[in-house]
Formats: structure tokens, sequence, C-alpha cells
């Protein structure tokens, strides 16, 4: 007799002995059962973390730089310089570009973070180009989680309220932020106040980073106002003060040169230099300093001091109010440092529960499973006023996506039950293939423990593994499937007992079973070491191989339990 054939009796008898015994069919299913349960609980006590898409190396990475509202851009600049002279000791950065009072060029991330939309003297972004990703070592997401604090205590101080963010190419859909709580509200001023303190315990919050609210505090700006009676009185008018002012701070065009070799006409512009614009300082006698040392000649030929004609006026600037659904709302914005969002999601909203209860407020949940299952709903006791808290962002798309792929494999489930209901005529046979093929989970979570043990980053359990786990269903049930039809064959068509038949069926479709899953093994073999698709790599083969265990021996247990068989 073949050796084959010698292994073959021998797991036949190994499985018979199993379903012989009351005790160990006990223990089989017992150590089944621990096992889901112990692997399901991985996810809630953090052994294994779930999140949208792992971290993505690139290429690049920008520097987004907002210093406080009303800042010039030579302040900003001095920011931006501190973050340059950070960058180039990096040996892996090949160049680096700041785009100083405008957004850089638009790419993946900038779409949806209003890159496009920044004009004004307080903004700058730095795009930072790096070695390719092949070459060298340490991918662009552990870098940017390494210079992340090293940039912003250097720079950040340089203008008090600067916010610096470091922004990397999304792994997945592009979002505002990995976290966004939209407050709502109906005072825009007390309405950014709240959006403050949302923010203050966001900081608080550990692997929260970047907290920044979109919004412009009001600052104090002089309004220089011509005085026309004046003006008119000195033999001058308002468009010589108005240009006069224009090249003393700003600079513009004056005159014009035609060109032959244009065919054109190119604009001669005359500004100050920068030590003639500058302030001393932001005081209204600074200003007035500035405005006594600019004269301007009316028709007679006189020289008529500026600031004679003119009125300084301290205001408040307006604070932008922003839209959304026709309520008033501003964001709060923060990225998570190589962390899923959902965790520090949950920190932070205990958080915020706690600090808005002690201040005053009347919080509440959001009942019921929804997409909003996580706002808060704030009611301040003294003036009854009522704010929302609600959250957005990639943590947003993370639990949407789970939700829907979680509805995606219930819904596999019950077509799968359904399809075996028609075809066996039996609930019974049913739920047994059902059972063996929802057990391929064991496999998948403890394949991803195992993964992130062995990875030096954080392994996360992402979509593409639950997109792995669902595409499992499928090759779980044939192993199933072949173990009932083979089983009842032998039992209807050529009379063996049915506890032999199982174990028949068993130790010979166990060959089969395992080649299969040798192929579907080394397919994945090679997905498993992607960064974006390694948990569809992972949950393919780990999965299989509780698939295979499952199939050979627990769902003969289970068989030999029904009475369909």
């Amino acid at each position: 007799m073949p050796h084959h054939k010698h292994r073959g009796k021998r797991f036949e008898n190994f499985i018979f002995t199993i379903l012989q015994s009351k005790t160990k069919k006990i223990l089989v299913i017992t150590l089944v059962l621990a096992s889901l349960a112990a692997s399901i609980m991985m996810i809630p006590t953090k052994l294994v973390l779930a999140r949208m898409l792992p971290g993505k190396s690139a290429n690049t990475f920008t520097v987004y730089t907002d210093t406080p509202a009303g800042s010039s851009i030579y302040q900003t600049k001095e920011v931006v310089e501190c973050v340059e002279n950070i960058l180039k000791k990096e040996k892996e950065v090949t160049d680096i570009e700041s785009f100083i009072g405008e957004g850089s060029p638009l790419d993946y991330a900038g779409l949806v973070k209003g890159s496009g939309m920044k004009k004004g003297e307080r903004f700058a972004e730095t795009v930072v180009n790096l070695t390719d990703k092949h070459e060298r070592e340490e991918p662009s997401f552990l870098m940017v989680s390494r210079l992340r604090p090293v940039i912003k205590k250097s720079c950040e101080p340089l203008q008090k309220g600067t916010v610096i963010k470091l922004i990397e190419q999304p792994a997945g859909p592009p979002t505002l932020a990995s976290i966004v709580v939209e407050v709502y509200g109906d005072v825009n001023s007390q309405v950014a106040h709240i959006a403050h303190e949302v923010a203050s315990v966001l900081k608080q919050t550990p692997k929260v980073v970047d907290v920044d609210v979109m919004t412009e505090e009001p600052y104090d700006k002089y309004n220089i106002v011509p005085i026309t009676e004046k003006i008119t009185r000195s033999g001058l008018n308002v468009d010589q003060v108005n240009k006069i002012l224009y090249v003393a701070f700003k600079g513009m065009i004056v005159a014009v040169k035609n060109t032959i070799e244009l065919n054109d006409q190119v604009g001669i512009f005359v500004s100050l230099s920068k030590n003639t614009k500058e302030l001393e300082n932001s005081s209204l006698n600074a200003l007035r300093s500035k405005l006594s040392s600019l004269f301007l000649m009316n028709k007679k030929g006189m020289m008529v001091p500026l600031i004679e004609i003119v009125d300084i006026k301290k205001v408040k600037s307006n604070r932008p109010i922003y839209h959304k659904d026709l309520q008033t709302m501003i964001n709060v914005t923060a990225e998570t440092d190589n962390e899923s969002q959902v965790y520090p999601l949950l920190d932070a909203r205990e958080k915020m529960i706690e600090y808005f209860s002690k201040k005053g407020y009347e919080v509440q949940k959001v009942p019921g499973i929804s997409t909003y299952m996580f706002d808060l709903t704030l009611k301040d006791k003294q003036t009854n006023q009522s704010y929302l808290l609600r959250w957005d962002g990639e943590m947003k798309v993370t639990l949407d996506t789970f939700r829907d792929l979680g509805a995606a494999f219930i819904a596999a489930l019950l077509l799968i039950f359904l399809l075996m209901v028609i075809y066996y005529k039996s609930y019974a046979i049913s739920a047994i293939i059902l059972g063996g093929s929802f057990l391929s989970i064991i496999g998948v979570i403890v394949g991803h423990y195992i993964a992130d043990l062995v990875t030096p980053n954080t392994f996360f359990l992402t979509a593409t593994s639950l997109i792995g786990f669902i595409a499992l269903m499928g090759i779980s049930s044939r192993n199933s499937l072949l173990l009932v039809d083979f089983t009842k064959d032998l039992i209807e068509n050529k009379g063996i007992e049915k506890k032999r038949a199982i174990a028949i069926a068993s130790a010979t479709r166990a060959k089969p079973i395992l080649l299969t899953a040798i192929a579907i093994i080394l397919g994945s073999a090679l997905l498993a070491s992607d960064p974006i698709f390694g948990g569809l790599g992972v949950a393919l083969i780990s999965g299989t191989v509780a698939a295979v265990i499952v199939s050979i021996i627990f769902v003969p247990v289970l068989m030999d339990n029904t009475k369909a068989i």
C-alpha cells in the first residue's frame, strides 16, 4: 500500500476516534469557541488595532505654516525659514520649495485641504521632495512622525499662535484631516469659543497632533481714511493719496515700457525697500511716524505731509463666518501620529463629555447606531444656547467603511445560507457550512496579531483585511461543502455507517483542501508585504489556515451531531 494511503488511514482513524468520544467532541467544540472568543477580544483590548488604511510611504510631503491672523509676510517667512533649516539637515531630502502668501500647486492631499484657496500673508506651504521610497530605509510616514515634534518645538514659538502641520499623501480617499470636529451653533463668536475649547481637549489627547481651529481670531488693525475736505483744500485729490499709500506699503505699477521683442507693454513696478516699508512695531505711534515721513506735491509744487490729510482709526478685524447646510459652523482639525483615528476619537470624546459637563453644559450623546452615533449635543445651562459637535474626517470614512463592509459580510452570510438551504433543504447542514466559514475570522485576527509582532511598524486590521475575510467566506464554504456532499454519498450509496463516512470524507478531502489552501497562501504571499494591501494578504493567508483546520476537524464534529446527515 502506498505511503500516502497509510497517512490517509491514520487521519481517518484520528477523526473517527474523536467522533466516537463524546468528551473529545466537547473538547474540540470548546477549543474552537474559546479561540473565537479570544480572537474577537483582541480588537476591544487593542491587541489588534483597526484603521481604514495604514500609513503610505511616498516620495513627498508638505508642511503647512499658518501664522496668527494679521501677521506680515516677513513674520511668516521667518517661520518658514526655520522649517527649511531643519529640513535641510535631512540627507533623504532632495529639494524644498516654499510658497509664501499662497498654497502650493494642488496635489492629492491639497485638493480637499483647501490649499488652492489660501491667499494671504499669514499662509505658507513648503513642499518637501525625498529620495525614492525604494532606495531609503525610513518610510515617509515615519520621517514625518520623527520631524513633527522637532519642527513644531523650534519654529512655532517664533510667532506666538503659529500652527505648523505636516501633511502626508493619503493612502486612501483624501479628507480634510484624520479627525475633524464640526462645531455648530447660532452665534459665530460663541461657536468659535466652543471650537477653541474642543481644540484644547484634543491637544491633551495622546497620539493627536497638528490640532488647528479653522477660523481667524479678530485682531487689531488700522484703517487709513482720506479726509476729502482737507485733501481738496490742499490742492490734491483722493487718487493721489491712495496711490502713495499703495507705493509706501505694497508697491504698484506706476508706468509701462513698450517692448519690440514681446510686442507688449511691461509694467514698471515701484516699491519701497523692505526697511522703509516696515514699521518699528505694530503700535499707532509707529504708523503715525511712518505716515509723517511721506509727502505729496500739490498743483502749486508745495509738499503736503500725508499725516495731515488722513485719519487713522483702530478697529477689530471681522471674524470669517463659515456655513454648512445653512448652519454656522467652525471646523476643528487634527491628525493622528501613526495611530488609527478611532481610538483617539473615543478617548477625546470621553474627555469632552467630562470637560463640558464641568463647564456648566448639559451634554447628551446621539442615541442609537447611525452615521452620527459619536456626535455630542451641548446646552449651556445659563444661556440655553445649544451646540452640536459632529465628527468627520478620515475617522468617519473609517467607521463608514467598516460599517459598509460589515453589512456586505452579513449579506454574504445570508446569501450563502439561503443557497445552502435551497440546495440541501436543511437548515442544520446550512448552519454547519456557514459556521465553518465564519470561523476563518479566528485566523484573520490572529494573523494580524502575529504580523504586528514581527513587523517594525504597527500592523493594522484595515478595510482590505475585511475584504479578504469576505472573500474567504466562499473558499471556506467550498471546503465544508466537499465534506458534506462526500459524506452523504458514502452513507446513501455505499451504506457506510455515519461516523466512519464522516472520517473517510475528512481524510479523502483533506488533500484537495490542503492543496487549494497552499495555492491561496502562495498567491497571497506577494500581497502580504504591500504597504496598502498587506492586510488583504495576511487575511487570506492566516484565514485560509484557520479555515482548513476548521473544515477537517471542527466541521466533522458538527456533522456528527446533526440528524440531517
